[in-house]
């Protein structure tokens, strides 16, 4: 008789949410630098627990063996079902978050700031939309009530107009 063998995992982020740290480019003396734009990860649902990760490698270079040390995570706006750290842990040059909760229709900020085995301390924040990607849009020529959800009949099929 065979016995079930529980399986090993090894847990690897995501790539799909990765942003790496910009703005440690040299550039010619005198040029003005060009406006920063705020990273943007990709929207989430308010009931997704997902993996958000944070490359500071270019802050690094020319600097081998220095990683995180240390994760400091502020989310703004604060509030109550609001968007919220699950966890948070640390990668060689990547921060990795995991995020929770968030209210449709909001866009968070998220200002992480990473301190490095040699001293390093730098700060960014990045903006995440939540939005509710679960929830079907309600197709063109369906009867709505005035919240905008779908009329059904009783087979839960949607009720058109004109039908």
């Amino acid at each position: 008789m065979a016995m079930a063998t529980t399986a090993t995992h090894v847990w690897r982020p995501s790539a799909a949410r990765v942003l790496m740290l910009d703005g440690f480019i040299p550039g010619p003396r005198g040029v003005p630098a060009i406006a920063a734009v705020t990273p943007t990860w990709p929207a989430k649902d308010p009931a997704d627990v997902l993996d958000y990760q944070f490359d500071v490698a270019p802050a690094l270079t020319g600097n081998s063996g220095d990683a995180l040390a240390t994760l400091d995570v502020a989310i703004s706006p604060a509030a109550t079902g609001g968007l919220s750290l699950a966890s948070a842990a640390a990668d060689g040059s990547r921060a990795v978050l995991w995020l929770q909760g968030g209210q449709a229709g909001t866009t968070y900020a998220v200002t992480l700031t990473v301190g490095t085995q040699a001293g390093r301390t730098l700060s960014r924040t990045v903006l995440l939309p939540v939005v509710a990607l679960a929830s079907a849009p309600v197709t063109a020529g369906v009867l709505t009530t005035d919240a905008g959800d779908a009329l059904t009949d009783a087979s839960g099929n949607a009720i058109l107009l004109g039908g």
